[in-house]
């Protein structure tokens, strides 16, 4: 199915059946809450431009169909590579001359998760030449990079070890198709950023910040790990 795309398969092939089925049914995925909250704040008013999403970008998401596949991307403005949360932010601070929103907030994943989800079913599709080509290399050595107590680095678990058992946890190739995805254990939407400080922190290592230029850079390696995997976002997990 579209869950696995040659040798890539979506963290979805890894779930119980409940699980899954609680992913593709709008009705029942806990996840869509945060999708509807998007929603209201795309066209809610904000900042001293006195603008909101959709003065701009129009009255629906349909604008937004499409392109958070392609990112993380090399924004020219800041020499770096741009994700969703951060190209939502630049927006607000430039255009709507509004408060940035705090990373892990309910706007901020309410938001990312309303755009994100414009995608859905869409392949993911990153750059990772040109401009983009120094931080792609980057990311890369960040995910095979042993790190922490453990000595371990992402690739040990999601390259090497997928279907293998950590604790009581199935591991899987640690796509970032799905995200924001609702986990179970966090009873909550969260970001590819705070899985990224979760799994650093299960090998001892001290997490980055949200939005540090390693999460992003590791962000881009990841996408491209998962090319022409869907975008099931919000995809529901364990």
């Amino acid at each position: 199915g579209p869950y696995q795309v040659d040798d890539r398969r979506s963290g979805y092939t890894y779930m119980t059946d409940e699980s899954r089925a609680m992913q593709v049914d709008s009705f029942q995925n806990p996840g869509m809450l945060w999708v509807e909250q998007g929603a209201d704040l795309w066209t809610k008013v904000e900042g001293k431009a006195n603008k909101s999403c959709s003065t701009c970008h129009g009255e629906t998401g349909d604008s937004m169909q499409n392109v958070a596949v392609t990112y993380p991307v090399y924004d020219q403005s800041t020499g770096k590579l741009q994700n969703v949360e951060q190209q939502i932010n630049h927006c607000r601070e430039k255009n709507m001359e509004a408060k940035p929103y705090k990373w892990e907030s309910g706007e901020m994943l309410s938001m990312s998760t309303f755009i994100n989800h414009q995608s859905l079913g869409t392949p993911v599709a990153v750059k990772i030449d040109g401009a983009a080509a120094p931080f792609f290399e980057k990311g890369k050595a960040f995910y095979n990079q042993r790190r922490g107590q453990l000595d371990m680095g992402c690739k040990h678990c999601h390259e090497d070890n997928p279907g293998g058992m950590i604790r009581a946890n199935t591991l899987s190739e640690g796509q970032g198709n799905g995200f924001p995805t609702y986990r179970l254990k966090w009873q909550k939407v969260g970001s590819l950023h705070r899985r990224f400080r979760g799994c650093n922190k299960q090998v001892r290592a001290k997490p980055y910040g949200y939005g540090s230029d390693e999460y992003t850079n590791l962000e881009l390696y990841v996408k491209w790990r998962g090319q022409g995997l869907p975008v099931e976002t919000p995809a529901v997990r364990n």
